[in-house]
């Protein structure tokens, strides 16, 4: 009996074993397959030690790397990497110089600086401010709440007058009368900032727009399609966490927590930046409320001097595929710094972020939406050079994003880790320089510049004078005082000014060279944007096929009124005879972007600055002597 228990006890033993070794056969095949999951590589089949020796040899290279690399930034910096701030992992390389005047270029003596060795303060955001964030169930119910409360304020402030609002003595504009409004709607806290540099900003305005309701809900509601709608108002939009995808169609109780920020453009005026949450409700069929109220992040609540409180819009359909659109902007800002001198007033009144500005420049861009969508063409738009409707849809494509690129050039977004020339001399210069590699966009680094300067001349005088090609000479330093003649054009609004142009200058040296330009203009404002662009890719537009890949580097202006009232007590410093007008005088940015070297590894060179700089003075003072303007 011994022998057998024996026996049995080997067997079961053997059997173990022989399901140890298929067990131990099966890991090490699923060893081949295994992906690493930090960074998806296939697996180290190699022994450990070697492993070892292999990551001691590495690491030993990557000091002296570090080394050298130290040695060089000692050398151009002033001090070795281990003793300059930490750089966050996104990199997004720019320079900055502060130009006092055109005669004092404000820069450094050296041969050029290399934008690898830049120190991480301005080079790359210390937080980006629209970074995954992790929402619990508590904070979704409170946001909930909040964007309720924000929606039924809204409600009330978009569909009732008095006492709310009250109409202005100087333009007739509605203007939020703060009793009232506090009496209504009391809060706990009256402000959410301790600076005594407080103000509050209330407009309210309404109009129609060539656009149903449905398609204006989906683009308000796509912080991608928000940007690409108002590209001259908003700067960076993204969308942080859905809190609720609402209505399938419709997009009723959708709620989305989102990150923007709004530009003036214009290197003088600082970019606001809100978190905000935006909701969607359908009143009824056919009218929609999108309401959107500031969200303080606690990680972010630091960065943040501006508090939106409930704005939005309330869209209504019309026939036609019209819509109304009723608009309202409210918000609280804190001034780190003083504003301009020369954006005070239009900042002040609310004129620069206010409810009129987002309803005007709505109304534009669905007027060139509209534009886009007809397939039929007039022989005017065609001008016997644009062979097909889907040849004129890609060259507006084309030419939108034209204007986005020199939108984002002009703006002083965080992103760009820009100067802001508060208190400088009348005509001061921001440089920016980056590295360029998008697919739209020349490769290699690229040097913007943009400057403001004020005119006494009304805005649609000095739209008209940059428009005509006539006139072009006489402001074109690059033209060399060439004729200019329109090829082709392409009408995108009711207004004749807002057009899309090919030109052609002549007796140039470049014949294979045009010039894609596109002009718009609304009550708030008007832009004149052009690009060099070579005649094949031009033809590859006009053609009809996909545009995405041509590259621009565009240049322009942009012309604003002012904001100066004519003031009864003489409180105003404007020349205007009409009471309650703009005083006629304009503020015009010129910005430039030139390509300094095709490899992205190049080092920038101060005499590209100091290029730059030249060509602004001297379009500047190019553009006063022709408008018989003094160059003071």
């Amino acid at each position: 009996m011994k022998a057998q228990h024996e026996r049995a006890d080997n067997s079961a033993l053997r059997a173990e074993n022989d399901k140890i070794r298929c067990e131990n056969i099966a890991i090490r095949e699923a060893l081949k397959n295994v992906i690493c999951p930090s960074c998806g590589g296939p697996p180290v089949t190699e022994d450990s030690y070697f492993d070892d020796q292999k990551m001691r040899m590495e690491n030993a290279q990557l000091k002296e790397e570090l080394d050298r690399v130290s040695s060089i930034a000692a050398k151009y910096i002033g001090r070795p990497i281990s003793q300059l701030p930490p750089v966050q992992p996104v990199h997004i390389s720019s320079l900055d110089f502060r130009m006092a005047s055109f005669d004092g270029y404000g820069v450094g003596a050296g041969p050029s600086l290399d934008l690898d060795l830049l120190p991480g303060s301005s080079s790359s955001m210390p937080n980006l401010p629209f970074q995954p964030v992790v929402i619990s169930d508590m904070d979704k119910s409170l946001m909930s709440d909040i964007a309720a409360n924000a929606m039924e304020e809204l409600l009330r402030l978009l569909q009732t007058n008095e006492p709310l609002w009250i109409k202005s003595t100087n333009d007739g504009k509605d203007v939020l009368n703060l009793e009232s409004y506090e009496r209504i709607f009391p809060k706990p806290n009256n402000t959410h900032f301790k600076s005594p540099n407080i103000r509050v900003e209330a407009s309210r305005d309404s109009g129609v727009v060539i656009m149903n309701g449905l398609a204006l809900v989906d683009m308000f509601m796509d912080s991608n399609k928000w940007v690409e709608l108002f590209p001259t108002i908003v700067s960076i939009a993204k969308t942080i966490e859905v809190i609720s995808p609402g209505m399938l169609g419709t997009h009723s109780g959708s709620l989305q927590l989102m990150y923007e920020e709004l530009q003036v453009l214009s290197p003088l005026v600082p970019t606001r930046e809100f978190y905000t949450l935006r909701y969607c409700q359908q009143i009824e069929q056919g009218l929609w409320a999108i309401v959107n109220v500031s969200y303080e992040l606690p990680q972010f609540a630091s960065q943040c001097r501006s508090h939106r409180l409930p704005s939005g819009c309330l869209i209504q359909d019309m026939p036609n595929g019209y819509s109304k659109v009723t608009w309202l902007e409210h918000v609280e800002i804190e001034d780190k710094t003083p504003i301009h001198r020369l954006y005070r007033d239009l900042v002040h009144s609310g004129s620069a972020f206010g409810a009129e500005r987002w309803l005007t420049t709505l109304q534009r861009m669905c007027e060139r939406f509209a534009c886009l969508m007809v397939s039929s063409t007039s022989t005017r738009d065609l001008g016997g050079v644009i062979p097909s409707p889907e040849g004129k849809r890609s060259m507006m494509k084309l030419a939108q994003r034209m204007v986005n690129n020199f939108c984002t050039s002009v703006g002083t977004s965080n992103s760009h880790r820009s100067t802001t020339l508060s208190g400088s001399n009348e005509v001061g210069v921001r440089v920016t320089v980056h590295k360029s590699s998008d697919p739209g966009q020349p490769n290699g680094i690229v040097l913007s510049a943009a400057t403001t300067f004020w005119l006494p001349v009304s805005p649609q005088n000095v739209f008209n004078f940059f428009k005509d090609e006539r006139t072009r000479p006489q402001w074109d330093v690059l033209s060399n005082g060439n004729a200019v003649q329109e090829v082709a054009h392409i009408a995108n609004g009711s207004h004749p000014g807002n057009c899309i142009s090919v030109l052609r200058a002549f007796n140039t040296s470049h014949n294979n060279m045009l010039i894609l330009q596109e002009s718009c203009i609304d009550s708030s404002g008007s832009l004149v944007v052009y690009c060099p662009v070579d005649l094949p890719a031009i033809n590859v537009a006009m053609s009809g096929e996909d545009p995405s890949y041509i590259p621009l580097l565009p240049s322009g202006f942009t012309i604003t009124p002012d904001g100066h009232l004519e003031q009864g007590d003489g409180a105003s410093t404007s020349s205007s005879t009409g009471h309650g007008r703009s005083s006629g005088g304009s503020l015009i940015t010129v910005a430039f972007q030139i390509l300094v070297s095709s490899l992205p590894s190049a080092k920038l060179n101060l005499d590209s600055v100091t290029t730059v700089n030249n060509l602004i003075g001297t379009t500047v003072q190019q553009i006063k002597a022709a408008l018989n303007c003094p160059s003071s």
